[in-house]
């Protein structure tokens, strides 16, 4: 009991560490907790923020404490990968938590069969991809963007960068999610309320055929087009993280208006968008993205 007491509190701090600022640190002597938590993250051509976050947690409390793992890049194919990679931490009796971020699908059966034989792990769950009611039943603790309430503001800050026009890309797995077609039906609705033009455009699934170099040349080509229809005073948002990079680059290219991201972070798809050089010991550190002066190296353009 008093492991798990301890693995909460660690966990508690993990939390706050990944959620905050960012900052990488340093490399330290790692004392053995006696405890274990693993980390599940996507790799960096879809999640960086959340993969550098958890780089941080292993720097700082070290390998012996803390474990790292990634699911595939093409999860919702790949389901039984994402499942056999969780439950296999719980192989581990030294493991006491498992945080997944992003909770992508299969992260229910995972935690299911992992309490087949362990029900002493605490599963801590962000941004899950699965039915709120079907994943709110199986984490200890569930963390998620109020995605109802962004379906306003998202659009009223468009209203106030001088847009006129709302394009939504997406695809059907996304608007299969219950928060993000409700929040596309909250931003349809607030569009009518400020006065905006809502267009809702389908795009290539990162997790198709194309994968997600096809999504992002499909936004390369599409923004200008949709530009050139309805003018610059249009914004821009996309559902996919994948997506964020060359939508950014293709706003700025066509100085159309760029909201927010799907995820509202400083780091998320801003540094590869404006070309920004990042050292390799600063990979993740937000204060250091955020920091006054800016990066001053940029490259590309």
């Amino acid at each position: 009991m008093r492991k798990k007491f301890l693995a909460f509190i660690l966990i508690s701090a993990l939390l706050i560490a990944a959620t905050g600022c960012g900052k990488s640190e340093p490399a330290i002597k790692h004392e053995d907790l006696g405890f274990k938590i693993g980390i599940v993250t996507g790799t960096v051509s879809q999640g960086e923020e959340e993969f550098r976050a958890a780089e941080n947690m292993v720097k700082k409390y070290g390998e012996n404490n803390i474990v790292h793992i990634t699911y595939p890049d093409k999860f919702d194919q790949e389901q039984e990968t994402t499942i056999s990679q969780i439950a296999s931490l719980a192989t581990d009796e030294d493991m006491k938590a498992i945080v997944i971020c992003q909770a992508v699908t299969g992260t229910a059966a995972a935690i299911d069969k992992v309490k087949e034989s362990r029900d002493d792990i605490l599963f801590i769950l962000g941004a899950p991809h699965e039915d709120p009611d079907t994943i709110a039943s199986r984490a200890d603790i569930l963390l998620e963007p109020d995605q109802l309430r962004r379906g306003e503001s998202i659009v009223e800050l468009a209203k106030e960068m001088g847009a006129e026009t709302f394009v939504h890309y997406s695809f059907p797995r996304h608007m299969s999610m219950e928060l993000l077609s409700q929040r596309r039906d909250i931003m349809k609705d607030t569009a009518k309320r400020v006065g905006l033009d809502f267009v809702e455009l389908d795009a290539p699934d990162p997790l198709g055929e194309s994968g997600i170099p096809g999504a992002q040349q499909f936004i390369l080509e599409d923004v200008p087009r949709q530009v050139d229809k309805y003018g610059k005073n249009t914004a821009f948002f996309s559902t996919n993280c994948g997506m964020q990079e060359p939508l950014i680059k293709s706003a700025l290219d066509t100085g159309a208006i760029f909201p927010e991201q799907c995820c509202p972070s400083p780091y998320h798809a801003y540094p590869g968008a404006l070309g920004l050089e990042i050292p390799e010991d600063k990979a993740g550190d937000l204060e250091y993205m955020t920091s006054e002066p800016p990066i001053t190296e940029v490259t590309g353009f």
